[in-house]
C-alpha cells in the first residue's frame, strides 16, 4: 500500500509522470498477478497487460482513493478474465502438450526457473485447488486488500456470502495444509 502518498502519486501519474505510475504498478502488479494465477492461469501474463493497457487509458477521468484505486484496478482484472475466456471459446488454441517433443525448445524458460524458487507458488496453487468463487474471494481479500463490500461489488455476492465463503475457503485451505503436513 502506498498510504498517504497516494494522492499526490496518483495525481502525478494523471499529469503523465512515468515515475508516478511506476510506483501504481509496482504496488498492485505483485498482487494482480497472484489474483491471475489463481482466476486466470492460463492467460495470467495476457491479462494483466490487457488490464494495464485498460488502466493507462483510463486513469485520467479515475477519482478516488487507494482503496478505490485497488477496487479499480481489480475489477478491470476481472473484467479482461471474462473478456479472455470470451476470446478462447471464440478462438481455440491447441496446447504445447499436444506438439511433438522434438518441437519444443532444448532449454528451460528463464521465467519458469525463477517462478520455481518464488515460495509463495505453493500457497497460490493451494488457493488455485479451492472451487473458484472461494479461491476469488480469498485473492482478492487477502491479495488484493480489499474489503468485503468491494469484493462482494466486484463477484456479484453479499458481503455476508463473501464472508462465508472466505471463511469455508481458509477452512479448506487449513485442511489441504494439514493433511499435506505444512501446518503440522
Amino acid at each position: 500500500m502506498i498510504g498517504a502518498d497516494f494522492p499526490g502519486v496518483l495525481a502525478a501519474a494523471q499529469d503523465g509522470s512515468e515515475a508516478a505510475f511506476a510506483v501504481l504498478w509496482r504496488d498492485c502488479n505483485p498482487a494482480l498477478l497472484r489474483y491471475l494465477r489463481v482466476v486466470a492461469p492460463d492467460s495470467v501474463e495476457d491479462v494483466a497487460a490487457e488490464t494495464w493497457v485498460t488502466v493507462v487509458r483510463g486513469l485520467a477521468g479515475f477519482r478516488g482513493d487507494e482503496a478505490a484505486w485497488r477496487a479499480w484496478l481489480f475489477t478491470t482484472a476481472r473484467r479482461r478474465v471474462a473478456d479472455e475466456g470470451r476470446r478462447r471459446a471464440r478462438r481455440p488454441e491447441t496446447p504445447l502438450d499436444d506438439m511433438v517433443a522434438a518441437q519444443l525448445p532444448g532449454l528451460a524458460d528463464t521465467a519458469d526457473l525463477a517462478l520455481a524458487n518464488i515460495s509463495s507458488r505453493e500457497a497460490v496453487a493451494a488457493v488455485a485447488a479451492l472451487p473458484p468463487l472461494q479461491a476469488e474471494v480469498i485473492m482478492l481479500r487477502v491479495v488484493g486488500g480489499l474489503d468485503y463490500e468491494t469484493v462482494g461489488r466486484l463477484v456479484g455476492r453479499s458481503p455476508g456470502a463473501v464472508r462465508v465463503a472466505a471463511h469455508r475457503g481458509l477452512r479448506r485451505l487449513a485442511e489441504l495444509l494439514a493433511g499435506a503436513g505444512v501446518t503440522q
